[in-house]
Order: C-alpha cells, then sequence, then structure tokens
C-alpha cells in the first residue's frame, strides 16, 4: 500500500507477521503494484518519479526521474517486462523493467493522466483522464486507436476486463462504464451517488467491485448487469480497491488511513463452472445485459 505519509507499505496476510515499511519517495506515494511475479514492486509518487522495489528486508530500490508532475499510475505488462506510467504531466510513458530504460511517451491527453493499464496480452493500453476521455493505444504503433468521450465527467480509474474484449472505466460523474473495445459500444452503464475513484475485476471476469467518495465499496455482477453488495467499512472516501490474483480476496484503501482486506463469498459452485467454461473455450463475456 501507498501512502500520503510518502511511504510504501507491504503487509504479510499470515497471522504475527510484521510488514516492511519502505522509505525512499520524497512526497505522497499515489500508486503502488507487484509485478507478475512478485519479485518486483513499482510505485509512482508526488514527486515526480517511479521506484522499483526489491520486497525484502532492505527494502532497496531504484528511481526513474520519470515524469515532469505527479505520477498517478503504474502498471506492469503480464509478462513482466515492461512499465506504463501515467502523470500529470498528461503523458502516459511506457519503460521496460530490467534496465528501466524510457521507451516512449503517448500524448494526446490535454489534462491529467489518472490511470494507464496494459491489455493481458500487452498489445493495447488504456489510459483515462481529467480531459473526461478514456483513450486506447496500439503498442507497436504508438496510435491511438479510439477515445471514448461518454463520461461526463473526470475518468479516475479504468481497467481491461481479464479476456481483454472489454474495458470499465469510473468517474467524477458517479457512474462506471463498460465498453466493448472490438465494437467500441457501451455495455452497460452503472449510476452511483457518488464520485467512483477506483475499480478492480473479479479474475472470473464476472464481477466488478469499485470504491467511491460515500466511503462505500460496491460488488456488480456483470453477467446480471446489475447491483450485488455495498460494502462499508471506511470512514471516509474509499479511494482504491483491488482483487487478488486468485480472486479470493479483495484489498481497499481509503482517506480514514485504513487499509482493509476482505473475503469474497461469491458462490463457489457457480465460480468453479465459471472457470470451467472459460477454459471449454465458451463465450462468458457475451452474456452482459445494458442497464
Amino acid at each position: 500500500s501507498g501512502s500520503m505519509d510518502s511511504c510504501l507499505m507491504i503487509w504479510s496476510m499470515r497471522p504475527q507477521m510484521r510488514a516492511y515499511r519502505f522509505v525512499g519517495h520524497k512526497d505522497a506515494v499515489m500508486c503502488v503494484q507487484f509485478s507478475p511475479s512478485g519479485h518486483l514492486v513499482a510505485s509512482g509518487s508526488r514527486d515526480k518519479t517511479v521506484r522499483l522495489w526489491v520486497p525484502s528486508v532492505k527494502g532497496e530500490s531504484t528511481v526513474f526521474k520519470a515524469h515532469t508532475a505527479t505520477v498517478r499510475s503504474v502498471h506492469f505488462s503480464s509478462d513482466g517486462q515492461s512499465l506504463v506510467t501515467a502523470s500529470d504531466d498528461k503523458t502516459v510513458k511506457v519503460w521496460t523493467v530490467h534496465r528501466q530504460k524510457f521507451l516512449f511517451s503517448l500524448s494526446q491527453h490535454i489534462n491529467w493522466v489518472r490511470c494507464a493499464r496494459f491489455s493481458p496480452d500487452g498489445r493495447l493500453i488504456v489510459s483515462a483522464s481529467d480531459d473526461k476521455t478514456v483513450k486506447l493505444w496500439d503498442k507497436t504503433s504508438r496510435e491511438c486507436i479510439h477515445s471514448f468521450c461518454e463520461h461526463g465527467g473526470f475518468v479516475n480509474h479504468v481497467d481491461f476486463h481479464p479476456s481483454g474484449t472489454c474495458i470499465a472505466a469510473a468517474g467524477t460523474d458517479n457512474t462506471v462504464k463498460v465498453w466493448d473495445i472490438r465494437m467500441n459500444r457501451l455495455l452497460q452503464h452503472y449510476q452511483g451517488n457518488a464520485v467512483v475513484n477506483s475499480l478492480s475485476f473479479h479474475p472470473s471476469g464476472n464481477y466488478l467491485v469499485t470504491a467511491s467518495n460515500d466511503s462505500t465499496l460496491k460488488i456488480l455482477d456483470l453477467l446480471e448487469g446489475r447491483l450485488l453488495y455495498t460494502l462499508h467499512g471506511h470512514q471516509g472516501p474509499a479511494t482504491c480497491v483491488a482483487f487478488s490474483r486468485a480472486g479470493e480476496l479483495f484489498a481497499s484503501g481509503g482517506s480514514d488511513e485504513q487499509v482493509m482486506v476482505w473475503k469474497t463469498n461469491f458462490d463457489a459452485a457457480d465460480y468453479g463452472d465459471v472457470l470451467k467454461t472459460q477454459k471449454s473455450g465458451a463465450s462468458v463475456d457475451g452474456t452482459h445485459h445494458t442497464l
């Protein structure tokens, strides 16, 4: 977890295990992410740098002079070889992880970029900005393939569905929108009562969890196209949320200085069936219902 206290914390989920506190950033840590192998952690900060940490007792890190303004987002590609960063300097940048080499910049946004993510296959990048657009980029050609302009406010967060065929975006217009990126078509629209700060897809692709300014987390059932649960725990805006890799847990952070870990209770039998159908090549994401 990252915090306004400029520190990075690595927590152990095992009982009585200590947490590691990593010091290095000179200002608030805005974003953190484990590499796919778990051997590295990337963090972005208001100090305009990105750091790569080895999550061990020493807490050593290397620093990228990454951007000319706050770094809002860091994300590893699924092969762990590349890193994409997004900043208030209106750019999205791509780096190699191995030698921390800058590769290229994507600079068509006209306001702060809040979030950038690689697609599961690493061929696309999606970015969300205060210019009220979500942009889809081709990593090879470095071209913007499409701009989604349906948001009525700043776009705080965006991510790819595990299948790579859809994206979901959260915004200050209190909505979560899900688009099919093959046809650039809006599939689902969820209207909330508060600014949505963050979202995360369950690995099955059937659920989406969101974190909002009204202090709640919400679980959306994407197959049914409806709100399943509203979770209360934070005492102020819920600022970030993420499912664990296997989907059995999710963690949330808030401006109440709390990090909470939650256990999922999706019907296990039902979940097993979903995984089976995915393995057999059936289309799970073809059953979306538009609200």
